[in-house]
């Protein structure tokens, strides 16, 4: 069975590198786009941390739009993704909880 989380964590990585690509070498923004690449990319490395790093991602990718650093289009491609991944993430979550040799 295919990795559904993983897939679209890692293909959610690789746009985020792409993002901070363009910010960094067109729109010269080097912490947003730090923070973003850090949070961002890290999201299919650990389930117990990656929840928590998806809400923070969403928090730069709101910042990121209300400072006209990325584009409205950008951000909500961007910001839906971060928002699926997390979803899945508190299911797992929560699921885990209640058998915690699921992750095993």
């Amino acid at each position: 069975m295919k990795n559904n989380l993983y897939d679209k964590a890692y293909l959610f990585a690789v746009r985020v590198v792409k993002v901070y690509q363009f910010l960094s070498n067109d729109k010269k923004e080097f912490i947003l786009s730090k923070q973003l690449l850090r949070s961002g990319t890290s999201v299919g490395a650990k389930i117990s941390i990656a929840y928590k790093e998806s809400l923070e991602t969403k928090y730069w990718l709101n910042l990121l739009k209300d400072t006209a650093f990325i584009s409205e289009k950008a951000f909500e491609s961007l910001f839906k993704d971060a928002d699926e991944i997390a979803k899945i993430l508190f299911s797992i979550l929560k699921t885990t909880r209640i058998n915690p040799n699921k992750l095993k």
